[in-house]
């Protein structure tokens, strides 16, 4: 295929000698001079093992070359790969005239081009940038129509620096998001080498992802300091912790936790979070990152009330209160919380949890019933058929998988809150609410 590059820096120059290396035909573009006479002449702008040789044998093969003139690049290629930095300004927002300059530029070439162009954009953008200012801007300076005109996706990079072309040949997923079909197909292309899931979605999805990556790996680094910082004072070598933390990767090293969803609760996340957190205010150490967990789950405690209130209604109706399904643990159970914080608004409540019953539940579970919430037992009904004739608003508090079914029960005249996602088949559905999608 036949890509224009836009912005030989880093992620430019790394994408070019790749593209160039299974086969593509690029055209590199750079309004800096000394950039594009490096490129020609068969040298890396940048330092990264193996690059050099790529462009080099690219150059000498007549399937790499580089310019000044971004219109000819792109009057003589299929689709253009903008590569433009987005640097932060002074108060953390995105400067993004590099990304309007290029798109107004790319728009008046396209404009005098009849075949089928591809806009990709591959610098990291916020959410909403691909729409309020890649496409408005593209639209403006060609006076065409985004996804019937011309095509626009956005493929964000996962190349770490140093080993950048070893990354791109082996990526952990490639992701195209794409403003139609015929777009995200053209793009694919490109990545038929490539031995990675293809992962083809929206446009705002496909920004998130880029960003959500980056700053879980920022969290990451931070957790694990903290911890050490933790472990040095009381003479654990955090290293051996860590390498055993990692071993474990059904939960520790998983998609488990995290998937967004309700707050946190049970006998030992919380209080083991407290103990820790605690631990480290004795040693006189400032842990910014894990002294803010429980400040955190407490607003998703907070916001989970404040969607029911929301609704103005009277009656409500709780589906599962026990911190997690299959279990009768009411300790710490966020969802008593919010019970507790809606009893004293003087909603009508009424509730439901198959596994948590005064008759069967003995020991701590009990005692905490009978010592913390007796009058929670009175609102608890029998059924799920209960729950949804008597009430205006429903909450699914946990994941047992029976209220899966409640979604296609909700009447008209009802709202049903979900703190879980007990179900990805809510499309459609006006009266559902998801606490965080």
């Amino acid at each position: 295929m036949k890509i224009s590059v836009m912005g030989l820096g880093y992620v430019g120059a790394v994408s070019a000698g790749c593209f160039t290396n299974d086969g593509h035909f690029v055209i590199g573009v750079d309004t800096n001079n000394i950039k594009v006479d490096l490129i020609s002449q068969g040298k890396s702008p940048i330092i990264e093992e193996g690059l050099e040789e790529l462009i080099r044998d690219s150059v000498e093969n007549g399937l790499l070359e580089a310019t000044n003139d971004l219109e000819d690049a792109v009057m003589r290629t299929e689709m253009s790969l903008v590569c433009v930095g987005t640097p932060s300004q002074s108060n953390g927002s995105l400067d993004l005239r590099y990304i309007r300059r290029v798109c107004e530029q790319i728009g008046l070439a396209i404009k005098e081009k009849r075949e089928f162009h591809v806009v990709i954009i591959r610098s990291t953008m916020l959410p909403g940038t691909m729409k309020n200012v890649v496409i408005k801007t593209l639209e403006e300076s060609s006076g065409l129509s985004a996804g019937v005109d011309f095509g626009v996706c956005i493929n964000p990079e996962f190349l770490r620096e140093g080993s950048a072309v070893y990354d791109f040949y082996n990526p952990p997923k490639t992701v195209i998001g794409q403003i139609d079909n015929r777009s995200g197909d053209i793009v694919s292309k490109l990545y038929e080498k490539i031995d990675a899931p293809l992962i083809k979605t929206d446009l705002p999805t496909a920004e998130m992802v880029k960003y959500t990556d980056n700053v879980w790996h920022a969290l990451k680094v931070g957790f694990a300091n903290e911890i050490g910082n933790i472990a040095k004072a009381v003479g654990v070598d955090s290293h051996k912790v860590m390498d055993i933390f990692c071993k474990d990767q059904k939960l520790n090293l998983s998609a488990y936790y995290l998937k967004p969803g309700f707050a946190f609760g049970g006998s030992c996340l919380p209080k083991d979070v407290r103990a820790l957190t605690y631990k480290a205010k004795a040693l006189d150490l400032d842990l910014p990152i894990l002294s803010s967990i429980l400040t955190s789950n407490n607003q998703q405690i907070e916001r989970g009330f404040d969607m029911i209130m929301s609704m103005g209604k009277k009656r409500v109706g709780i589906l599962g209160f026990s911190f997690k399904a299959g279990t009768d643990d009411l300790r710490e159970s966020p969802m008593v919380n919010v019970i507790e914080r809606l009893l004293g608004k003087g909603i009508e409540l009424q509730i439901y949890d198959k596994n948590v019953s005064l008759a069967a539940i003995t020991g701590a579970n009990k005692n905490y019933i009978l010592d913390h919430i007796p009058h929670i037992s009175r609102l608890m009904v029998d059924s799920i058929d209960d729950i949804l004739a008597n009430n205006e608003v429903i909450v699914i508090g946990n994941k047992d998988k029976d209220f899966a079914q409640v979604i296609e029960k909700i009447r008209d005249d009802q709202s049903l809150i979900d703190f879980v996602r007990i179900t990805n088949s809510f499309a459609g559905k006006k009266n559902y609410e998801g606490v965080s999608w």
